[in-house]
């Protein structure tokens, strides 16, 4: 049995969702995003490994046409689904580009500072943000039609029951227990990664405009409903 669980969250938005470890301590877990865009093809934030039930999957919902990187972190496993859709768009922070696993690939479309808005393709249905004030360079992108946000590192929702339920190992953590919308955890990592306040807020508040009940973090479970106020309840301090 495979530790991967691969569900159709909300019709055409798919998620691969699998243990994972920070550090070897702590139980994060980890997730990748798919949506079968109503234009054809496929966009995927790729956070998880391109195994064979995932590759399966993805083909039975078109051609991939864009492989985002939800930030300059989440960078392990791009270059393999690069190399299996050499055909598709990589889009990324520029900050990718220093990072060695980056070696030998380049972004088609990066998020910068000097470029924070730049031509993606896929707009109409899925909007992006680019957290230019956050440590990690994170990317918020929103699917219009499902109302879902789908995000790296800006909202975690721990434990990561999901995505250790098919292993033995417990989802729970005493260090990252409460990293929840709610809760003082996950306000305090948001202004741990602060590096530009003013930024932060307008970028914050940007996501908030959005019209979005649901979200997917990398980590931890998905917020199926009631995700405005969870963003609300963890940014609070940016958007008042």
């Amino acid at each position: 049995m495979t530790d991967i669980v691969i569900r159709e969250v909300v019709p055409n938005v798919w998620t691969f969702s699998r243990p994972f470890t920070l550090f070897g301590l702590v139980p994060v877990g980890g997730r990748s995003t798919a949506i079968k865009l109503d234009s054809g093809g496929v966009w995927i934030l790729a956070s998880t490994p391109l195994t064979d039930e995932t590759k399966q999957k993805l083909a039975e919902l078109g051609d991939v046409k864009y492989i985002a990187a939800g930030n300059h972190f989440h960078n392990l496993f791009l270059k393999s689904y690069k190399e299996a859709y050499p055909g598709a768009k990589l889009i990324g922070p520029d900050a990718l580009t220093k990072k060695k696993e980056f070696a030998g690939l380049t972004l088609d479309a990066a998020f910068s500072e000097t470029n924070p808005e730049p031509e993606l393709g896929f707009e109409d249905e899925v909007e992006a943000c680019y957290f230019s004030g956050h440590a990690n360079k994170d990317i918020a992108f929103y699917h219009k039609a499902s109302k879902t946000v789908i995000t790296a590192d800006l909202l975690f929702n721990i434990p990561a029951t999901e995505q250790f339920s098919k292993t033995s190992q417990s989802p729970k953590s005493i260090l990252f227990g409460g990293m929840k919308p709610k809760g003082w955890q996950m306000p305090w990592f948001i202004w741990a990664k602060q590096q530009n306040k003013t930024a932060m807020v307008r970028e914050a508040k940007k996501v908030y405009s959005w019209d979005f009940d649901r979200l997917i973090p990398c980590h931890g479970d998905v917020i199926e409903t009631g995700a405005k106020a969870a963003w609300k309840s963890a940014w609070g301090s940016y958007l008042s």
